[in-house]
């Protein structure tokens, strides 16, 4: 806590100082926070200046605050824009809170953390009775934070889609990145901290450019909103920041991926990007789409542009009638990308695991050629080139990554103790058709880890080949499934997809893990909360009796191969489950995650391969607890 601070300048050097000695004759400079690569913030030489943003034919006037270490965000934001002996008035002020003290437990991402959770309505998405949903204020906001123009002048590519939208944006990034050009990539929704929503040249935004962002616009709206036109919503207020990133940083290609449906989106604000995509589409969002695919294809094509060409995938016909018409209405060139044919990589593979993300990459690869072609950059059609790839194509889609999506993690506590015998296979699939996907890619992946040179490799690090008179170390491979699912969404359309493709692919579940969300949706933040001992698990346990019910009606399933060394229940940290010979509901993640190890660590001749499916907030939760 600071009970007292004084102002001190330094005459010759123009700089100010703060210290808790009035009389110190050494007092520590004020702390300026680390500059990030091409930051468009440089560091001041006195104690206020301006500095002018050229993003574009835009140029805005920014005061850039002294930050003091160890206090609030809103302390240094106060203090912003006056002289030393008004900033000094001003802390002096706010320190006033009856034991003289300013409150420093905050840091100043937490701050921002905290505000940008305060936009998060807690009604149901499918409610319209808020002037914050109207679409046309999204224009408002955009005036107040004088973003017309940079947003004219942006080069967008736009993608829309049920499943498969974050991945072209990805694929779509890394390769014009490889191409050569600063990229800025819009996407959603995060998995463990919000600045994965905005990727300059490959990599999240940084702390400190995320912040200087993110309290530019929030405190210019919070100045110019009024009851008429309210304080945007969460993730509108996220769009919008990131245009003012992407503008302020003057990058060369804008890849925006829709957030919900595509022709109220916040992202379509964009009035003539320079090509569009709708990727795979399929059941989600129906309080909202509408209950059949031609409604959510109508919403999807509310992208399209008149006069800028646009790509889809192979659809179901229903949609891609609905998809024809409205791309016939606005003269839109609607032309289907076919799958990327894995010989055009060059024995090279996809950097997103997965059969399905071959699907993902021709439309990526048909949105970059024409963007390049588009914007002059290109002389060779790469469309019609069903030979070869160019190499910067070829290098973006090997080297592209988002987390989340078919991703394989080994465990980093039981990989120090037994390699390879604790492996998570994370999918944020959430509707019926990435069900099937997902399904596919986990019996796959899962297959290519029964060979016998795993357990070769696996016995030589443990030793158990020192001589030959040792037996090898069999270690029996146990697929569980630990899952949870919003809701909103219908189980009865999640989980038989699920157990059908994976009994197609010749794979059982031996435990089925049912478990709450640990990060709530009301809050943002990188950290995971304290469980709630008193949380409800009604919805676990509705899904748990819809598994029973499945295993109950597979065929051909031994009811004796569900037992395992381990069962949920049996101390004092597993109390309170409700448990069966298949499945087990948890009352957290945490306690999940650690049955596992146990069990892991009792059976050591047993290899768990955990899917985690079913929701991308419990992926995000996950691998908060499972990576280093």
């Amino acid at each position: 806590m600071i009970k007292s601070v004084e102002i001190i300048n330094n005459a010759f050097r123009g700089t100010s100082y703060i210290t808790d000695n009035p009389i110190s004759p050494h007092p520590s400079p004020i702390h300026q926070p680390p500059l990030c690569i091409s930051s468009p913030f440089s560091s001041p030489a006195s104690h206020q200046h301006n500095l002018s943003i050229h993003t574009h034919k835009y140029t805005h006037k920014y005061v850039y605050p002294y930050i003091i270490p160890n206090i609030s965000a809103s302390v240094n934001r106060t203090i912003a824009g006056f002289s030393s002996r008004e900033a000094f008035l001003r802390v002096e002020e706010m320190s006033k809170d009856g034991n003289g003290s300013v409150d420093t437990m905050r840091s100043p991402y937490e701050e921002a953390m905290e505000a940008l959770s305060s936009l998060i309505t807690k009604r149901s998405r499918a409610d319209n009775n808020n002037n914050g949903d109207r679409f046309d204020i999204l224009f408002d906001y955009i005036k107040m934070l004088e973003l017309e123009e940079p947003i004219k002048q942006m080069k967008v590519v736009h993608v829309a889609g049920t499943k498969g939208k974050g991945s072209t944006c990805t694929f779509a990034e890394s390769i014009l990145r490889n191409c050569g050009f600063q990229t800025g990539l819009f996407t959603s929704p995060h998995l463990i901290d919000v600045r994965e929503r905005f990727r300059l040249n490959g990599s999240d935004i940084c702390e400190e450019k995320f912040l200087e962002y993110f309290w530019w616009c929030w405190d210019r709206l919070k100045e110019r909103t009024s009851n008429e036109v309210p304080m945007p919503t969460y993730f509108r207020f996220l769009a919008l920041l990131a245009f003012k990133i992407f503008a302020a940083e003057q990058v060369d290609v804008v890849i925006l991926e829709v957030g919900l449906g595509g022709k109220f989106d916040a992202t379509n604000v964009v009035e003539s990007p320079v090509v569009c995509g709708i990727a795979s589409l399929g059941y989600d969002h129906m309080e909202i789409l509408g209950n059949t695919l031609g409604q959510i294809a109508g919403e999807k094509a509310g992208i399209l542009k008149s006069g800028v060409p646009a790509f889809t995938v192979p659809q179901p016909e229903e949609a891609m009638t609905v998809l024809v018409q409205k791309a016939s209405e606005l003269g839109v060139n609607l032309q289907v990308a076919d799958p990327l044919d894995p010989s055009l990589l060059s024995d090279v593979h996809l950097g997103l695991e997965g059969e399905h993300q071959y699907l993902n990459a021709g439309l990526a690869v048909a949105l970059c050629s024409t963007w390049l072609q588009r914007e002059g950059h290109v002389g060779i059609n790469y469309l019609n080139q069903n030979t070869s790839l160019p190499e910067e194509f070829i290098r973006g889609l090997a080297t592209a990554s988002l987390q989340g999506r078919a991703q394989i993690v080994p465990d980093h506590l039981i990989e120090s103790e037994s390699p390879g015998d604790l492996v998570f296979y994370l999918d944020g699939a959430h509707s019926p058709e990435s069900m099937d996907v997902c399904a596919k890619w986990f019996c796959l992946a899962t297959k290519e880890d029964h060979n016998p040179s795993y357990n070769q490799s696996y016995n030589i690090a443990k030793g158990s080949h020192e001589s030959g008179n040792s037996a090898p170390l069999v270690k029996n491979p146990t697929q569980i499934l630990l899952f949870n699912c919003m809701s909103v969404r219908d189980p009865q359309l999640l989980l038989p997809r699920l157990m059908n493709a994976c009994t197609s692919h010749g794979v059982h579940f031996k435990k089925a893990l049912f478990v709450p969300n640990t990060s709530v949706y009301y809050k943002v933040g990188t950290a995971l909360p304290t469980a709630d001992a008193q949380v409800d698990l009604s919805w676990q346990i509705t899904l748990q009796r819809l598994w029973e019910s499945l295993i109950v009606g597979e065929k051909g399933r031994d009811p004796k191969s569900t037992e395992l060394t381990c069962e949920a229940g049996n101390n004092d940290a597993e109390k309170g489950c409700h448990n069966s010979e298949s499945s087990t509901v948890f009352t957290s993640l945490p306690q999940a995650i650690n049955w596992l190890r146990n069990s892991v660590r009792k059976n050591q001749s047993v290899r768990f391969q955990v899917l985690v499916t079913g929701s991308l907030h419990l992926v995000g939760d996950a691998l908060r607890l499972i990576k280093k």
